[in-house]
């Protein structure tokens, strides 16, 4: 979205003795963020050979796609997304607050992520996914993508179970949210190297605006893409952090360059920023926990 390079002609401040090469921004492999999609489909296909559609009715014509096997997909009556029925994705780990919470199945939290409903919801998911994610891993580098892909999900699969307590929910919605929500923090730490700031954060309020909006329509689990959205939104602040417009790497300093002509790593505000937004995450996650797990001292 316009980001000024560190170390560039444009830094109009430096008055160097001995210029410093410009610095090239990293860029990594994207592998991370297509194998999380190739998971996901593995993971729906072993869901419809669990699921065994023909085996459980009268008719297998009645499936949708009967030519598939026992990969075929429930009648549109019973699942209009083109995939399982609702009993097989509550028995792989869909989120379901009585199971979590009397039964003591936490682990439903992070594997709901892995499920979908079915095909139409799946490559809706994947396809956000790979649009978003790969962009933000040959940025960023997998390990804090991964970090935040996770823990958005998490995040999401929280509030979720916090505000629905009567339905089951699957999907990695909230894990997308939250990468939206942390592409919005970056523009905001990194102000200071873009260059076309009001377009870019405009551009990204619509796109943002816009699929929270699709999430208030019904039958959509709206609270997992706000849980993921804010989640994915403090962890921005935490994880994808750079430089200052005008920092130069101490790896990058030819002899005779003055020191004390140079910037700090990092502006104020964006300590500050990474500071408030570890706080706020940490308490989130521990009210959120301490409800859902205790949800008797609430009362």
């Amino acid at each position: 979205m316009g980001k000024k390079r560190p170390g560039s002609s444009e830094d109009v401040e430096a008055a160097w003795a001995v210029e410093a090469p410009p610095q090239q921004l990293e860029s990594w492999v994207a592998w991370l963020v297509p194998t999380f999609a190739v998971a996901s489909v593995v993971a729906f296909a072993y869901t419809m050979y669990v699921n065994d559609c023909p085996t459980l009715h009268t008719h297998p014509s009645d499936c949708v796609f009967p030519a598939l096997g026992r990969f075929a997909f429930e009648p549109l009556k019973v699942n209009h997304l083109l995939g399982p029925n609702y009993y097989t994705l509550d028995r792989l780990g869909a989120l379901d607050y009585k199971k979590v919470v009397e039964e003591g199945e936490g682990w439903r939290l992070l594997a709901c992520t892995w499920l979908h409903a079915g095909v139409v919801h799946l490559l809706a998911n994947m396809l956000s996914l790979l649009f978003i994610g790969v962009r933000l891993e040959q940025e960023f580098g997998f390990v804090k993508i991964g970090i935040l892909y996770i823990l958005s999900g998490f995040g999401g699969s929280l509030l979720s179970c916090l505000s629905i307590r009567t339905n089951i929910s699957v999907g990695a919605s909230g894990a997308l949210f939250g990468l939206l929500g942390a592409i919005l923090s970056e523009l905001i730490i990194n102000w200071t190297i873009y260059a076309n700031k009001c377009a870019a954060l405009l551009t990204l309020v619509v796109v943002i605006s816009i699929n929270l909006a699709v999430g208030m329509i019904p039958h959509v689990d709206s609270s997992a893409h706000i849980g993921g959205f804010i989640t994915g939104f403090l962890l921005g602040f935490i994880l994808l952090i750079r430089p200052q417009f005008g920092w130069i790497n101490r790896k990058h300093i030819p002899p005779g360059y003055d020191m004390q002509l140079g910037k700090p790593k990092h502006k104020v505000y964006q300590y500050l920023l990474w500071i408030i937004a570890l706080v706020l995450l940490i308490i989130g996650f521990l009210v959120g926990l301490i409800k859902l797990l205790h949800p008797g001292k609430q009362r």
